[in-house]
């Protein structure tokens, strides 16, 4: 069961940096619309991917 939350939370933290690089990536951009549109798209991905992993963490936990 240890291996298995290890798992887990290694997922946890690639999602939270897939957050912070792609708002990273946001804020150096300099309002390029190109970069933007795509961080923002990206960035609702990754909020679907935090908003499942919870629900299935809460599952398995």
């Amino acid at each position: 069961m240890l291996a298995e939350k290890d798992k887990l939370n290694e997922i946890a933290a690639i999602i939270a940096e897939l957050r912070e690089k792609t708002e990273r990536l946001k804020k150096l951009s300099g309002g390029m619309q190109c970069i933007d549109r795509n961080c923002e798209r990206i960035l609702a991905g990754v909020l679907m991917l935090e908003l499942n992993f919870t629900d299935a963490y809460e599952f398995l936990d």
